[in-house]
């Protein structure tokens, strides 16, 4: 699996962009601006699984394979296993093993203890 190393500064980051992106795609939603808030809402997923995998893990993953990052997130503790259940349902094909309808997922960037 191909991963990136991730900082205490990089895991803030991808936690506040996780909130940004969940922001913009509730409002583009509401603004009838559905790709948009889809796209948006993809890179809402996408920050939180780095964010968690960087503070528990000290790395992301960074491989074209969009279900390696399931099996980091696993190894991530609890955290990582909350994020993993809502992940799965964006990246996983509609025929694929993981078909299930959840929530979303955000992450609060005071809600990730880690040091630089």
């Amino acid at each position: 699996m191909r991963t990136k190393p991730v900082s205490a500064t990089q895991v803030r980051a991808y936690a506040a962009k996780a909130l940004e992106f969940a922001d913009a795609s509730v409002s583009d939603l509401a603004a009838g601006r559905n790709i948009a808030a889809t796209s948006l809402a993809i890179h809402a997923g996408i920050n939180p699984a780095d964010a968690v995998c960087g503070a528990r893990l000290g790395k992301r993953a960074a491989g074209e394979d969009h279900d390696q990052v399931l099996d980091l997130l696993r190894q991530a503790g609890p955290d990582g296993a909350a994020v993993e259940r809502r992940l799965v349902l964006w990246i996983a094909p509609r025929d694929g093993p993981f078909v299930r309808r959840s929530a979303g997922c955000s992450v609060q960037p005071d809600e990730l203890s880690v040091t630089d």
